[in-house]
């Protein structure tokens, strides 16, 4: 029987003809595990857009919980939240009324006009590492130009010390590899990833300490001054909002800056039109489309609902293979080739709804120059070893990718 196996390899190197294969066969179904999932576009979306479908894995009931999706993590998660009376989980994982107060609480801090002022500091930040390497030598555009320019971002968002930059990479990597379901996971990477929480913890304890005494116009002493009336963030909110935010703010945009590099260079014709014509916001949503760097997202359901004639019951676990609806032809005119002028495109990677992403503007604001700064100062570029993916299946993306640069 065909089903989802995230323990398959393919689905960090190769997924996209798994996706399609799922997707064309068993759009709808149940894992052995107790999972639900679904493939196509339109049931993705249903989901998504649906106020009753919950992004809290505690509402998932006990009987409809995969066995080896965290089980034993979600359970000491539940208890710890009844025996104190406090959740201050990220608002990712929260839903309305919570979402709603804590994300609107943070979008008074994340506004527009903040994230459309660091257009500058971005093309700054990319032309340096892109005129480094025109020497024509090989470098790794994961590290070197996908990491370095979203990591420097949002330390600048943030007001993070330009010497704590370097410590953040295996921290946030560590927390990424952690997202993956616990089965799929050595002990050593449980180990890590909740190492890394703490690490994040008692650092941003320090610096809104400081923020306190000394605030400033960064966006971690908007986060402390940010309230509705008398309300405001915890202690615990502040703390798991700065690692979502410092997480989200790089991780993501890391892997669809290198998956977009992939991309071009396997499509010389998009890339030549996008040379000729310029990065534009419709652009940078096929190559999102195309990357795909979040490739799945789960729901609680909470109220039966009906996919091609199966009926998935109230208080299930489901998947969304966002990888997958990305690619269906019901929606996508020839959906595996890249169209860098392909408009509308209703492509599901910042997801939908009231948990689309918060950072959306700024991952696309990123994208974008980028890629238009590499272009303005350069003819080509050219790929020169196999690229190598870390084994992450849901923040999926380059563990590595070696470039030349020709002036």
């Amino acid at each position: 029987m065909l089903y989802w196996d995230p323990s398959d390899p393919a689905w960090s190197t190769n997924p996209g003809p798994l996706f399609d294969q799922l997707r064309e066969e068993v759009p709808v179904h149940l894992t052995p595990d107790g999972a639900w999932v679904l493939a196509r576009h339109a049931d993705c979306l249903s989901v998504l857009r649906d106020k009753s479908s919950s992004s809290d894995s505690l509402t998932t009931h006990a009987d409809k919980r995969p066995r080896s999706f965290n089980g034993s993590g979600r359970q000491a998660e539940r208890e710890l939240i009844e025996q104190t009376g406090v959740d201050n989980r990220p608002f990712l994982f929260r839903d309305p009324p919570d979402h709603t107060r804590l994300r609107g609480l943070v979008q008074r801090a994340f506004t527009p006009r903040r994230v459309n002022e660091l257009a500058p500091f971005i093309a700054s930040a990319a032309g340096r590492v892109i005129d480094a390497h025109l020497d024509g030598g090989t470098f790794d555009a994961v590290q070197d130009l996908a990491w370095s320019v979203p990591v420097a971002v949002i330390c600048e968002l943030l007001d993070i010390p330009a010497s704590d930059h370097s410590s953040f990479q295996d921290q946030s990597a560590r927390l990424a590899r952690g997202l993956d379901p616990d089965f799929l996971l050595t002990e050593e990477d449980r180990a890590t990833r909740d190492g890394a929480i703490l690490h994040f913890i008692s650092y941003f304890s320090d610096l809104y300490a400081q923020r306190r005494a000394h605030p400033g116009d960064d966006l971690l002493s908007a986060l402390v001054a940010a309230r509705d009336g008398d309300d405001a963030l915890s202690e615990g909110e502040l703390l798991t909002t700065a690692i979502l935010l410092l997480v989200a703010g790089h991780e993501t945009t890391m892997n669809l800056i290198s998956g977009s590099l992939l991309a071009l260079d396997r499509d010389h014709d998009a890339q030549r039109a996008l040379r000729t014509s310029g990065v534009d916001r419709v652009a940078v949503d096929e190559l999102l489309r195309m990357v795909s760097p979040v490739q799945l997202t789960a729901r609680t359901i909470l109220r039966d609902m009906t996919f091609d004639g199966q009926t998935i019951p109230e208080g299930s676990f489901v998947l969304l293979l966002v990888g997958a609806a990305n690619r269906d032809p019901d929606v996508f005119d020839d959906p595996t080739r890249l169209q860098v002028t392909r408009d509308p495109n209703p492509q599901l990677g910042f997801g939908f709804g009231l948990h689309h992403c918060l950072g959306a503007p700024l991952a696309r604001l990123e994208a974008q120059i980028v890629l238009q700064e590499l272009f303005a100062r350069t003819s080509s570029y050219e790929i020169v070893s196999p690229p190598h993916y870390r084994p992450n299946i849901v923040l999926r993306g380059l563990d590595r990718l070696d470039l030349v640069l020709h002036p």
